[in-house]
């Protein structure tokens, strides 16, 4: 199972929220410092958020995003503000490894199968907010209905794989309620990384078993609450 350590930029920094808050934010510096810390530590892989986007200016970290992936030159999924096809088609032509779509792609599903016939389905990531059962959309704002039967949706028209992100638990650091994870693990047949709730080798062991493809780490790696060289010793 692939570890993917959180880089959260907002307002040009990297940070951690707590529930999606804008103002639970926690700042941790430079975001190119703390994709090479983890980087440093052993990660192979990233997991970049432009939470600026996310709150509705998808222009916002536009420059320091790039940098990033031009100086780590690691795999990188990137999420966060693309609502449109030109927005994800530019981030794909700079070097991003895939793209998440989330609000656009319940907005409009059919671009999953435009962008998966034009950049290869591997590279489109859909992405599952989850809030008590029901998909969120706009920065985790608005419910639309169930998130298996979006999950089921997104599978349909072309997504190679899926972000599920279960909201109830995220960034409370208490751990993750593995229940919604399984029932979507049973429902679809696309690889599923995990976030929301990470906060012990022990979660990530219940992952792996259920059959998750990654898992991200946010305010626990952040908080010294899980290491990153435990967790992926977990993760194998």
């Amino acid at each position: 199972m692939h570890v993917f350590p959180a880089v959260d930029i907002l307002n040009g920094k990297c940070v951690q929220l707590v529930q999606g808050k804008r103002d639970s934010a926690t700042y941790f510096g430079d975001p190119l410092s703390c994709a090479h810390r983890w980087l440093d530590l052993g990660a192979e892989r990233l997991h970049v958020v432009n939470l600026d986007g996310a709150f509705g200016d998808s222009s916002a970290n536009a420059e320091r995003i790039r940098d990033l992936i031009r100086d780590t030159g690691v795999e990188i999924q990137l999420g966060g503000g693309i609502r449109s096809f030109h927005d994800a088609s530019s981030w794909l032509e700079t070097g991003v490894e895939r793209i998440i779509i989330g609000t656009l792609a319940t907005r409009d599903p059919r671009v999953l199968s435009r962008l998966s016939g034009e950049f290869g389905s591997e590279r489109i990531m859909a992405g599952v907010d989850a809030k008590g059962g029901e998909i969120t959309t706009e920065g985790w704002q608005k419910c639309e209905g169930d998130y298996l039967v979006w999950a089921e949706q997104f599978e349909d028209m072309g997504a190679g794989s899926l972000l599920f992100t279960n909201v109830d638990v995220e960034g409370l650091q208490e751990g993750i309620d593995p229940e919604p994870v399984a029932r979507l693990l049973q429902r679809i047949h696309l690889p599923v990384t995990v976030a929301g709730g990470v906060s012990s080798a022990g979660d990530i062991r219940i992952l792996k078993d259920l059959g998750s493809f990654g898992v991200v780490l946010g305010s626990a790696l952040y908080s010294g609450r899980i290491h990153l060289q435990e967790a992926m010793e977990a993760a194998q």
